[in-house]
């Protein structure tokens, strides 16, 4: 994607990337957990039974499933942290990193706070823990908001870096709740769509970094920018109808959760529809961009590439009857698909 540019170097890089693929790899082990019915495999939140935060030998597989999910939801977080501290040392300097940790402390006392205050409100074990998260997220947000005033040198990294950050303490809320409510499919529903925003966010992320800072111009003719903002469309509808077909098909998580509500089979219809739509348009775009020289040509040609294997493994998968592992990687192309269109809408533009 091109150098990194002054004062942002090599380190950033490597984080950024693996905060991607982190964000990537964790909505494959949650498709995981809900394709195997693993979904309840720890009963409790954030420990996995009452008494262990490990899962037990009695939970067997699917424990381990679940708990292998919660584990990598740390490793999210703390890439997420090492981004974060690491742009704004490279950005504000020391005063912008001290304030960051002193919200960090803050937050961690204020969700301490929050759940002794729950505890004693009748609120024990995991249900305190929506508490937590909730005080977490909400001292987290005005650390961002602190953060960014401070930070005056390229403040779209640091907003980025920030809305990872609070993206992934905001998972861990929904987390707890999804297990909570019995895999409501819903805020099942909600929880990927929230992983998915947090790769483009990533993937956004890995662009700002390697571009130059300052005014920006459209480098695309007005007819292509109005056209590829229309293919977002279709690309959100076509994700939009994919979890609720999802979530009204036979993966409800677990065995004992039976999902009663819309047909299935109609809306893999209807998922269809904006799915076809998205790759004509992303076809047509291509094509003019190729031969009128345009900038996002190449991610383009890697976004069509991802749109024609997710047609072919749809259709396949809704002729075989949705075998997990093909669902599992149907809603992972889903999530890179979401990440090169943002990098595609990034590049309508050049420096001034």
């Amino acid at each position: 994607m091109g150098s990194v540019p002054a004062p942002l170097g090599r380190g950033i890089r490597i984080a950024a990337w693996a905060s991607f693929c982190a964000e990537v790899l964790i909505i494959a082990t949650g498709g995981a957990v809900r394709l195997t019915g693993s979904g309840l495999g720890c009963s409790e939140w954030p420990l996995c039974t009452p008494e262990s935060l490990v899962p037990t030998a009695e939970q067997g597989f699917h424990g381990v499933i679940e708990f292998g999910n919660r584990t990598l939801t740390g490793l999210v977080g703390i890439l997420a942290i090492v981004v974060l501290l690491l742009t704004l040392r490279a950005l504000g300097g020391r005063r912008s990193l001290s304030s960051a940790l002193v919200f960090a402390a803050g937050a961690l006392g204020a969700g301490g706070v929050a759940w002794t205050v729950a505890s004693l409100l009748g609120f024990e074990g995991d249900k305190g823990f929506p508490f937590f998260t909730a005080a977490l997220l909400l001292v987290t947000i005005i650390g961002a908001v602190r953060s960014v005033r401070i930070t005056p040198d390229r403040r779209d990294l640091s907003v980025l870096a920030w809305i990872v950050l609070i993206g992934v303490v905001a998972q861990a809320f929904v987390g707890g709740i999804t297990v909570l409510t019995q895999l409501n499919p819903f805020i099942v529903g909600f929880h990927y769509v929230a992983s998915v925003l947090l790769v483009t966010v990533t993937a956004a992320y890995l662009v700002r970094l390697t571009t130059v800072a300052g005014p920006r111009e459209r480098a695309v003719p007005t007819w292509f920018a109005i056209a590829t903002h229309v293919t977002g469309l279709a690309l959100a509808a076509t994700i939009f109808f994919g979890v609720l077909t999802t979530g009204s098909g036979p993966h409800s998580g677990d065995a004992n959760v039976i999902r009663e509500g819309f047909d299935a089979t109609v809306l893999a219809h209807v998922h269809s529809w904006p799915g076809y739509v998205l790759a004509a348009l992303v076809l047509v775009l291509s094509v003019a961009a190729w031969i009128q020289h345009l900038q996002p040509r190449r991610w383009l040609l890697v976004l069509a590439a991802i749109i024609v294997l997710q047609v072919i493994v749809g259709v396949i998968q809704a002729r075989e009857g949705l075998p997990a592992l093909l669902v599992g990687i149907h809603m992972v192309l889903a999530a890179l698909s979401a990440a090169t269109y943002v990098v595609v809408v990034l590049r309508l533009k050049r420096p001034a």
